[in-house]
């Protein structure tokens, strides 16, 4: 009896150290040292005692990206580069203009969900499922309208009005990523063989060597 009794008491006991987490930060934060040689999984923490109010603060949110490129949009990213002190908190913000009928072009966050919500225009929205339904959910939005981007999956952003468009969103990672569908495809360094491009888009292969120039 006297052994099974201490066999449940170390299942339990192991079970419980195997569940364990870190549930949050260990401390009340760390501000992201920049200039450690340390390489870890995020940043090294600056020394508290050497911390002020300007680790945790960024002025420009409010200014207009310049929308003058090939897609007609702009990314004014707020992560733990601009603030340090988003170093281990999980969240990051970014500002999108765009211009009329810009787009924010497919893409994915390989490490964090989106919110965003739009501050000014109307904006077609939408992601795509993965494999093998690949099924598009899209909404157009309005000033003070929200949507949703699952982790991971590729979506995109169109100003569908005459004036510009702003919006906000917010990602549940310090450092989100981004990869852009047609970046990484066709402006690859070195470039991915015309012959697997080809094949994959059932084109041939001088509008891969097309589409790859303009990367």
């Amino acid at each position: 009896m006297a052994s099974q009794f201490l066999l449940l008491a170390f299942l339990a006991i192991t079970c419980a150290i195997a569940s364990a987490s870190d549930p949050s930060s260990l401390q009340d934060f760390c501000v992201a040292d920049s200039k450690a040689s340390v390489q870890v999984n995020g940043f090294v923490c600056k020394d508290s005692k050497l911390v002020d109010a300007n680790d945790f603060f960024f002025s420009g949110l409010h200014l207009a990206g310049n929308t003058s490129n090939a897609v007609g949009s702009r990314v004014t990213p707020v992560n733990t580069v601009q603030i340090p002190g988003l170093n281990t908190l999980g969240i990051s913000i970014v500002r999108i203009d765009y211009a009329p009928w810009g787009i924010n072009p497919p893409h994915t966050h390989p490490r964090a969900t989106e919110v965003l919500t739009v501050l000014e225009g109307s904006l077609k929205v939408g992601f795509v499922t993965s494999n093998p339904e690949n099924r598009l959910i899209t909404k157009v939005l309005r000033k003070g309208d929200v949507f949703v981007f699952p982790v991971g999956l590729v979506h995109f952003q169109q100003n569908v009005g005459y004036g510009n468009a702003v919006a906000i969103a917010a990602l549940n990672s310090q450092n989100p990523g981004v990869i852009t569908v047609a970046n990484v495809v066709f402006g690859s360094k070195p470039d991915i063989s015309a012959d697997i491009l080809a094949k994959a888009f059932q084109v041939d292969k001088n509008t891969v060597y097309n589409f790859q120039s303009k990367f």
